[in-house]
């Protein structure tokens, strides 16, 4: 196949991708489904493209999972999901152990497995799928509660559950040593990727580079360089890209907002590139023996394993039954037990083909149910705040030579933003609103003026006090012009100061 051939389809591939965004939109689908069928149309049983090589598909998955796992992490806010750390980290250990178990022993009754192999069932159907819960929950507007164990969840437990299925797939022995090499490899991989993640912050803050495109280049390099480390290091690779993309989409970047969106497009492409790629692998006519043993994979997960992982995890937090029974709900598989299985039939473990083939069509089956459903169990359980309110982005540009940043502050649609008259704001001595983009059209503003919802304003604030500025706008945000009384400290913002 010739270059220009090649780079045709993957583009005719790419933007079919993208348009199947809006589609599943519209249909009420999520967007994977359509990329999983964009692959089986390109593959052997239609257009004839024949792809069966397991080993690079793993590779290509675990690669695309970490350009995934790095977007979730740098678009998470860590002031949203700090209160659900807790149960996030349940729902990413103990749930993830007692799935297995659970899962494993009725897979060995039900469907005859041997008991390694079964747990190896288990685990691969025990770990949440990061793509899938970053692009439906963030749609649902659950309480910030939920969504932010959710989304810690997804995005640390496929690191326990490659150790897991790696293990169980081997014809290892496991001794007592087995859970210290299990523990030392997922604290060492939080280790390398924090320390990299505030090396990286560090090292962004402070380089002048060239170009604004440079810096989301940089974060993304870095959250990347994290998982080559965690893995030479023989610790967990993906929870070290986690943690590292989490702390930098939390530290003070200059062009955030480029990096956030530059991240979220290379998910969107790693997405799209690996359901594509996993339905271009899928056999259609190995397909239809592995439906019965999905379906009973399927009850046995909704049923059984994920509400009693859900319970064991939520157990110390006093979680009420409606949050728990959400969260048992929005247990969402996606690639992740797919890439899971290509590596269980990489190491060769028994029968691992046809456990490739029982896991694709559960997939697919449970992400028509829970996927589609998802929103109409959060209304029927009350678990939906009535008003979902986006919290105000801020982007920063560093004015180098002058030693100062310019902020672009959006303010999005019910936020306490709204009504605040601009010397109402407060903000520090060395800070101003200079310019406001309202319908399109700017003006210089003054202290009468009254920002309104899907505003932009601009602020230049000095480099000493560019942090406190930020804090302020947000403290604002989050509280409307009240919060002066409530949550200003005198000694670090001056009254009157000019806006």
């Amino acid at each position: 196949m010739s270059l220009e051939v090649l780079l045709g389809i993957v583009a005719a591939v790419l933007l079919v991708g993208v348009l199947a965004v809006r589609v599943s939109v519209r249909l009420g689908l999520p967007s994977l489904l359509l990329y999983l069928g964009i692959g089986i149309l390109l593959g052997e049983a239609v257009l004839g493209v024949h792809f069966s090589d397991a080993a690079l598909t793993e590779n290509l998955g675990l690669a695309a999972l970490v350009l995934i796992l790095i977007e979730g992490g740098i678009t998470t806010r860590w002031q949203a999901v700090r209160p659900s750390l807790g149960i996030g980290i349940g729902l990413s250990t103990i749930a993830v152990v007692v799935s297995i178990l659970v899962a494993g022993t009725a897979l060995h009754f039900l469907l005859g497995l041997d008991w390694r192999i079964a747990f190896l069932w288990g685990a691969i159907l025990s770990s949440t799928d990061a793509a899938a819960v970053f692009s439906v929950l963030r749609g649902v507007g659950v309480s910030p509660r939920l969504a932010g164990a959710l989304e810690l969840e997804s995005g640390m437990n496929d690191a326990p559950v490659v150790l897991a299925v790696l293990l169980l797939a081997s014809t290892d022995p496991l001794t007592w040593v087995t859970p210290i090499l299990v523990l030392y490899e997922l604290l060492a991989g939080a280790a390398i990727g924090f320390a990299l993640g505030v090396a990286g912050a560090w090292a962004l803050r402070r380089a002048a580079l060239p170009s604004t495109g440079l810096y989301p280049l940089a974060a993304m390099g870095v959250a990347v360089l994290a998982f080559a480390g965690g893995q030479l290091a023989h610790a967990s690779g993906l929870l070290a890209t986690y943690v590292c993309a989490l702390v930098l989409g939390n530290a003070k970047l200059p062009h955030r907002g480029g990096v956030l969106s530059f991240a979220e497009g290379t998910g969107w492409l790693a997405q799209i590139g690996l359901f594509v790629l996993l339905g271009l692998y899928a056999s259609p006519a190995r397909l239809l023996d592995a439906v019965v043993p999905a379906l009973i994979s399927a009850g046995v997960l909704l049923v059984l394993a994920r509400p009693l992982s859900v319970m064991a995890a939520a157990l110390p937090f006093r979680v009420p039954w409606r949050e728990q029974a959400f969260l048992s709900w929005a247990g969402l598989r996606g690639a992740v037990p797919i890439v899971l299985a290509l590596i269980a039939l990489v190491e060769g473990a028994p029968g691992a083909q046809h456990l490739v083939d029982v896991v694709f069509v559960l997939v697919v089956i449970l992400t028509l149910l829970q996927g589609t459903t998802l929103p109409w169990v959060a209304r029927r359980l009350r678990v939906v705040r009535s008003v979902e309110a986006r919290e105000v982005e801020v982007d920063a540009a560093p004015l180098d030579e002058l030693g100062a940043d310019l902020l672009q502050v959006r303010v999005p649609e019910g936020s306490r933003l709204r009504g605040v008259y601009l010397r109402e704001l407060r903000l520090p001595a060395g800070a101003t609103v200079s310019l406001v983009v309202r319908d399109e059209k700017a003006f210089t503003p003054h202290g009468q003026t009254r920002i309104r919802e899907n505003d932009q304003l601009l602020v230049v604030a000095t480099a000493e006090v560019r942090d406190r500025t930020e804090e302020r706008l947000r403290a604002v945000d989050r509280g409307g012009a009240l919060v002066r009384w409530r949550e200003a400290d005198p000694g670090r913002e001056t009254p009157g100061a000019p806006a």
